[in-house]
């Protein structure tokens, strides 16, 4: 985010300080300060939103509860879950350009990206959502790579759920994607926290020690991420 006051990028977003109704958490790339990332927050209560997802493809990710996915005239059920520590869920991708409507109860997130190829509207179940665990000891932690670039075709988007058991950091040790020359690509990176309190920490560019808890969000612009 960019506090203008100051001209300096603000990496740590804490629950609440960042909506537009009716999101609960609302980041482009221009409050974010990039190019492409962004992430949105709905919670619903047997309602529904009517949207249009511009120039940016999108999923929807249920963090709890379920819903249904009408999207230029494709109609999807979610079936969702009780918690993003409870099961895997499935998903819905939006491209670009599309009008759609969500109707249901619960916590939804929507990561985007603003994207150049347009993709058809898609159902994500999940039982096709590659499940791995990473270290081994203090540093494992569970990954569900529901939209990792070898599991969901899209144009830019990356998206993936990172679960730490209590008293583990990840990742072990810290890495950066955004100054070596093997990763080849830009990435904007963004972290959501349900769960907590836990620590997250960004250096090597814009310094951030963050204690967070749910519904906090840290943006990762450059330099090393991590641990959380």
């Amino acid at each position: 985010m960019r506090d203008a006051a100051r001209g300096e990028t603000m990496t740590f977003v804490p629950a609440g300080t960042s909506t537009l109704a009716p999101w609960a958490l609302w980041i482009t790339p221009e409050t974010a300060g990039w190019d492409y990332a962004g992430l949105r927050l709905l919670t619903l209560s047997d309602e529904s939103v009517l949207f249009c997802t511009g120039d940016e493809e999108m999923l929807v990710l249920p963090l709890s509860g379920s819903c249904q996915v009408e999207c230029d005239g494709v109609r999807f059920a979610l079936e969702g879950r009780v918690s993003v520590f409870h099961a895997v869920s499935d998903f819905a991708y939006l491209p670009v350009g599309a009008t759609v409507r969500i109707t249901g109860s619960g916590r939804f997130a929507f990561p985007t990206a603003r994207a150049s190829r347009s993709f058809p509207v898609r159902y994500g179940p999940a039982r096709e959502v590659p499940v791995e665990v990473r270290g081994t000891g203090r540093t494992s932690s569970q990954i569900n790579g529901f939209c990792a670039p070898d599991a969901f075709e899209c144009d830019r988007l990356v998206a993936v759920e990172v679960l730490t058991p209590g008293g583990n950091r990840t990742p072990c040790p810290p890495y950066e994607h955004d100054t070596t020359p093997e990763c080849g690509a830009v990435r904007e990176q963004i972290y959501y926290f349900e769960g907590g309190p836990g620590y997250q920490r960004i250096h090597g560019g814009d310094e951030t020690v963050a204690e967070v808890s749910s519904g906090d969000v840290v943006l990762a612009p450059h330099g090393c991420h991590g641990p959380s």
